[in-house]
């Protein structure tokens, strides 16, 4: 490939593209700017060296995450009673080690792959550093590339093959377009016209609702988050709660309190809860995140009342938020690292979806929602998909907005509603095709309303998860593969 830019230059086309990827998200929804942000780092790599190729990773990375994760440091500065400077150093920190997931697959694509058809090993191997970046460490897919395609045209594709599916093909979009444009490759035309027109031939919807819809109320305390395990909070919590459940429509079958709406453990809620549950309409279920505790710990859970059979501990948990990793060197160090209900442990695999209202439920509690393959192993046994979560530790910035979009690929991918209750917002009810129906402002103590059906059926997503888009992604590998050897190049 023809030289474009100097290696220098090439490192701040990365930062400028990591930034710019961050845009194709929620809220700004630039979802075009994706294969824009890849051809420019993908754009003279063969002139670097493998460091070279990593640093340009990296400045990617760090670009996108510095910028996309802005929110980390309201989590830390304003709920997590840290001051100014510590703040902003954990959250550059988390940005420069996230930021490595980008480094490692660019440093393997200089030392391990060639100029043959450079455009399917780079998408391979951007693809690799995305699965890497879900599951390794816990695992953060957050800002997955094709997380930004549930609007766009090729949201067709989720229901198909998932979240990497919709990111390869939005990194072989920038790949082909580059080297259609600049190196004059007519025959990637083909290709990209295949891509963006593969989506018009899918079905509009997989699958199709059973029985009557069910109608659901979702309710937003809005409580603030530095008060609410005070005894004051726990009051304004158990009044809130209880006055928005007299407020509910006649008719509802199923009301939904999000994570943790009653800030105590369920054995003291139990007593409000059962106030609650004779205010009920007969037939009506309540569903409402809770902490459980018994012998085995404490649990982060959804609970029943009503009309419920069945309940949920969420089985994948925060670090630093729920539990402590390395806890016996970090507890004390900094109050960050002493959060309160920070000592969680995690629930059972395959846990039994809850039956509520007539609908079969599968539920994730809050940062489990991003986790596309954990979604898919709930909707297979379940005909409606719940997420309970308190993005008030997210204060005013972007990471809600994140959030929720995020909870609506899942919808598309599987083909369910998916009902979001959360404390401050955004509460919303999403339809099988990603679509927001009806939601509640943020900041609001309000409650919203609307139905509901059972979806019978499965997305191919569904039956196979992740791994045919990771096979493809593996396979687009082979062509460009070479055996390292001494360098003949340098870089200009």
């Amino acid at each position: 490939m023809p030289t474009v830019y100097r290696p220098w230059m090439g490192y701040i086309a990365a930062l400028i593209a990591g930034c710019l990827t961050t845009l194709t998200f929620a809220p700004f929804h630039l979802w075009w700017l994706g294969p824009v942000a890849v051809a420019l780092v993908y754009v003279g790599i063969h002139d670097l060296t493998p460091g070279q190729a990593a640093l340009r990773g990296w400045c990617y990375g760090f670009a996108l995450f510095a910028s996309g994760t802005s929110w980390i440091y309201v989590s830390i500065h304003d709920y997590g009673y840290t001051g100014v400077p510590l703040a902003v150093f954990l959250t550059a920190l988390f940005a420069v080690t996230l930021a490595l997931f980008y480094a490692a697959p660019f440093w393997l694509y200089r030392r391990f792959t060639g100029p043959r058809l450079a455009c399917l090993s780079f998408a391979g191997l951007w693809i690799a550093s995305e699965v890497a970046r879900t599951y390794l460490f816990t695992g953060f897919p957050w800002l997955l590339l094709g997380s930004a395609h549930v609007d766009s045209p090729l949201a067709p594709l989720a229901p198909l093959g998932g979240v990497f599916l919709l990111s390869l093909v939005t990194v072989l979009t920038g790949t082909l377009g580059a080297d259609l444009l600049l190196r004059r490759r007519w025959w990637a035309l083909a290709p990209l016209v295949v891509l963006w027109g593969l989506p018009l031939l899918l079905p509009a919807q997989w699958t199709q609702p059973r029985g009557e819809p069910r109608q659901v109320a979702l309710l937003q305390g809005n409580l603030p988050q530095l008060m609410k395990w005070s005894a004051e909070g726990q009051r304004n919590a158990v009044n809130t709660y209880a006055r928005l459940t007299r407020e509910v429509p006649d008719g509802t079958d199923l009301i939904v309190w999000p994570e943790t709406a009653l800030p105590m453990f369920e054995s003291q809620a139990r007593p409000y809860l059962e106030r609650v549950q004779t205010t009920l309409p007969p037939d009506a279920a309540l569903l409402t995140g809770i902490v459980e505790r018994d012998a085995g710990g404490y649990y982060n859970a959804v609970i029943g009342l009503g009309n419920t059979r069945g309940s949920y501990r969420k089985e994948h948990l925060v670090p630093f938020g729920e539990y402590m990793p390395l806890e016996s060197l970090l507890r004390g160090i900094i109050a960050f690292f002493d959060l309160p209900m920070s000592s969680f442990s995690a629930g059972e695999r395959d846990q039994a979806p809850i039956h509520a209202a007539g609908l079969t439920i599968g539920t994730a509690i809050c940062y489990e929602i991003i986790y596309p393959d954990l979604v898919a192993s709930r909707a297979r046994r379940a005909d409606v998909l719940l997420t309970v979560s308190n993005d008030t530790w997210f204060g005013r910035s972007i990471g809600p907005l994140q959030h929720i979009q995020m909870a609506r690929l899942r919808a598309l991918e599987n083909g369910r509603y998916v009902l979001r209750g959360t404390s401050n917002g955004v509460t919303a009810i999403i339809d099988p095709q990603g679509r927001v129906t009806t939601r509640a402002p943020q900041f609001e103590t309000t409650l919203v309303s609307g139905d509901v059906s059972a979806m019978q059926g499965e997305t191919p997503f569904t039956r196979t998860g992740s791994w045919p888009a990771w096979l493809l992604a593996g396979l687009m590998l082979l062509p460009g593969l070479r055996r390292p050897g001494p360098r003949r190049d340098t870089a200009r």
